[in-house]
């Protein structure tokens, strides 16, 4: 009984001390935001707000092939904002990035300019949130319904990375820290917060935090030593001009973003590899103690050979998909070989999937040495405490 009440008083401890350390986050996260942001663009007088069309003036002229050329005439019903309520007239454009083909009834985003009495509205872009939100929340609930108390903690997991990179990363980066150390930083934090969600602070879990962290790192490494050689940097990306831009009037550090870019883009398969390779070795483990640290390391390795092509192949085909724009660009326009492997779209894509591939590969091993090792010298440990309790 009274080992009962102790052990529960320590869970109760526990769980006071991340409950604190959780506010504590998040007030930091609040102070942290609190950035006085350069002026770039001036919007005073511009906002954006909800609306809703409830008449068509003047259809866009629609070609053979169903696309809208012009521009459209509408009234919307102001739903936020300071029109609130009140029926204006707005322009809406045709554009691939921009505008929207109004009907009645239609929910869109207004941006609407003001200058004294006078304003300027033209439809921005459909009103996306409730799908937006809607598409997230039903992530969250067939990951739920699918992987019960597990599956909900996995999507708290994701819940703070996205704060962490939102809240934490862009801010630091902003802020003019360094973008590899502020990924560094990133990696840890999500790392330790999923795994302890997923697995408690166990043997398998700590392991895994250690090998996620360390592959992570390996990855910007190699992405680092790779662009030294192939003289490829953050100042190679296509959006160099509105960074430099922002750079010029901020402490921001652009030329370390496209590395801080690829230990984020790989900590999702390191993780995923880290606590296969340690849950399946602890798992082998509880079912024999008998077997040696060398034979555990063994299976941690057959199984992570099994795991090396698929999670590679994830990685280099999610990167290969990022850059499928520039691919048909290349086939269309019939660029030389010469000229297409010496891009530096393909060379930063290129890196980007195998750098984060030769983590995922060394994560293997890194994860079977620690698992077998922190499991065996837990055995050595308890066998020492009961020969001395022979005595």
């Amino acid at each position: 009984m009274f080992l009962e009440l102790f052990k529960d008083k320590k869970v109760n401890i526990r769980r006071g001390i991340i409950l604190i350390l959780g506010v504590a986050f998040f007030i930091f996260l609040y102070f942290f935001n609190q950035v006085d942001k350069a002026q770039l663009v001036n919007r005073q007088g511009t906002s954006f707000e909800k609306a809703v069309v409830e008449e068509v003036l003047n259809n866009a002229n629609i070609q053979g092939d169903g696309i809208n050329a012009g521009k459209q005439i509408v009234k919307v019903r102001m739903l936020s904002g300071e029109y609130k309520g009140k029926v204006l007239e707005a322009t809406s454009f045709s554009g691939y990035l921009y505008g929207a083909e109004c009907r009645v009834n239609m929910k869109v985003i207004i941006s609407l300019s003001k200058s004294g009495d006078d304003y300027v509205a033209s439809v921005y872009s459909y009103h996306r949130e409730p799908i937006i939100y809607g598409f997230a929340l039903a992530f969250i609930l067939i990951l739920w319904l699918i992987g019960g108390k597990k599956g909900f903690k996995s999507a708290l997991g994701l819940i703070f990375t996205f704060v962490c990179i939102i809240f934490l990363f862009i801010p630091m980066i902003y802020r003019g820290y360094s973008p590899f150390l502020s990924a560094v930083i990133i990696v840890i934090l999500t790392t330790i917060v999923t795994m302890y969600l997923i697995a408690g602070f166990t043997t398998k879990s700590i392991s895994s935090m250690l090998g996620t962290i360390i592959g992570v790192i390996i990855a910007g490494l190699c992405a680092a030593g790779f662009g030294y050689f192939a003289k490829i940097s953050g100042y190679n990306v296509a959006e160099i001009e509105e960074l430099v831009f922002i750079s010029n009037n901020t402490n921001m550090q652009i030329g370390g973003l496209l590395f801080a870019g690829i230990l984020i883009a790989s900590l999702g398969a390191v993780m995923d590899v880290a606590i296969s390779i340690a849950s399946t070795i602890n798992e082998i483990y509880e079912q024999n103690k008998n077997l040696s640290r060398r034979e555990l390391f063994n299976s941690g390795i057959n199984v992570g050979r099994d795991m090396m092509g698929t999670m590679s192949n994830t990685l280099i085909l999610a990167f290969t998909g990022g850059a499928i724009n520039t691919l048909i660009l290349s086939y269309s326009y019939s660029m030389k070989y010469n000229q297409i492997i010496n891009m530096y779209s393909i060379g930063i894509e290129i890196m980007q999937g195998l750098s984060g591939s030769i983590a995922v590969i060394l994560t293997v091993p890194l994860v079977s040495i620690i698992t077998s090792a922190m499991l065996t010298y837990k055995k050595v440990i308890r066998e020492d405490i009961e020969k001395a309790n022979t005595f």
